[in-house]
């Protein structure tokens, strides 16, 4: 499974550097607007301890850990719905992505420059926000303006693309995103089919830098209001120093380790931002093991038995018909599959089992 998570903002707020920390390659970082004209993708490892410790167990070979895609998205602009500072080609690069991870600046140097001549978190979250509205709710004029004629002759289903249309062109008005509109399962079947933007799941990055002024750690009303908005809105958030992370991108555990303490740090972020954003697509982990390999297989929240297969092998899917499933720290307790079954931990279940996070499964075909 392939989900990707766009990292966007505006210029000069670290977003590539925030890239290059997770994924250790090496884009354009420049101290100027537009300097990543198109986007890289890159693949990073979701964090798991479960992992390493089920790879112990069964004294695997190979390792596979589950996937995160970013891509990272050069700046827009205010006026970018326009057209401003290459705002389409921006916006379409967003649109292709299936979540939106949004770097904000809380930090205060006057060698980096900021677009707006001033450092405002709140504000710049303000200006990324609308030129995402303003791009959907030209995509919803457009098709108001079209479905009439459907209307008219009656077809199936466009009546209720219509009423759901003037509800977000409402909320639009209000400078809202699509997604605090509370919408019926069918009306959100309706909306996949628009390919908004602003009902795609968002997290915002809080970007600090060391040896720089960061509002979090001066009691900046800029950054108590950026935080009050987050808790009205029920935001997803994480700091992250991403410069001093893309400092150390290719050292070992053991100098990462020295190297935070050196700097005084308690926390880099990146770890927790991957898993964020693993959880902002909605996804989990259920694992298989053995001495060949040990793997994390990624899956949509809630996918019964047959459609997590299906992450190894569309043939699972289709041709299944038992798994056998323990808990993975049941398992760890056991000590060996021998020992889970003789104690009734390791089971069988079918087509209706909803798969949890951190099972360990075998399946039958």
């Amino acid at each position: 499974m392939s989900l990707s998570i766009g990292i966007v903002g505006l210029p000069n707020v670290g977003k590539s550097t925030l890239f290059n920390a997770l994924t250790k390659k090496s884009v354009p970082s420049e101290n100027y607007p537009f300097c990543t004209i198109d986007p890289s993708v890159g693949v990073v490892a979701v964090p798991d301890e479960r992992l390493q410790k089920l790879s112990e167990f069964s004294k695997t070979q190979k390792t596979i850990p589950a996937i995160v895609e970013f891509t990272d998205i050069a700046g827009l602009v205010k006026g970018a719905a326009d057209g401003e500072g290459l705002g389409n080609k921006f916006l379409a690069h967003i649109r292709e992505t299936d979540a939106i991870a949004q770097v904000v600046r809380i930090f205060e140097d006057q060698d980096i420059t900021h677009v707006h001549g001033e450092v405002d978190p709140l504000g710049d979250v303000g200006v990324i926000n609308l030129e995402l509205i303003m791009a959907d709710a030209q995509t919803v004029a457009n098709r108001i303006a079209s479905i009439g004629r459907e209307v008219k002759r009656g077809e199936k289903g466009a009546v209720e693309e219509q009423n759901l249309l003037v509800k977000l062109e409402a909320v639009f008005k209000e400078g809202k995103l699509a997604s605090s509109l509370s919408m019926t399962d069918e009306e959100i079947k309706i909306a996949k089919g628009l390919h908004l933007l602003t009902t795609k799941p968002m997290m915002y990055v809080l970007n600090k830098k060391s040896g720089a002024v960061n509002l979090d750690e001066t009691n900046d009303p800029r950054y108590e209001s950026l935080i009050e908005y987050f808790r009205e809105i029920d935001a997803i958030f994480v700091k992250v120093d991403a410069a001093t992370e893309q400092d150390m991108k290719d050292f070992d555990r053991s100098e990462k380790e020295s190297f935070k303490l050196e700097m005084g740090m308690v926390d880099d972020g990146i770890d927790e931002l991957i898993k964020k954003g693993y959880l902002l697509l909605d996804l989990m982990t259920y694992f298989t093991t053995g001495e060949k390999e040990t793997r994390a297989w990624t899956v949509k929240r809630d996918s019964t038995a047959p459609q997590a297969g299906a992450a190894i092998h569309s043939d699972f899917e289709h041709k299944f018909i038992r798994a056998e499933v323990i808990e993975y720290d049941k398992l760890l307790e056991a000590g060996s599959f021998g020992f889970a079954r003789e104690k009734g931990w390791l089971r069988i279940e079918g087509k209706e089992y909803v798969v949890k996070d951190g099972d360990v499964m075998e399946f039958r075909v």
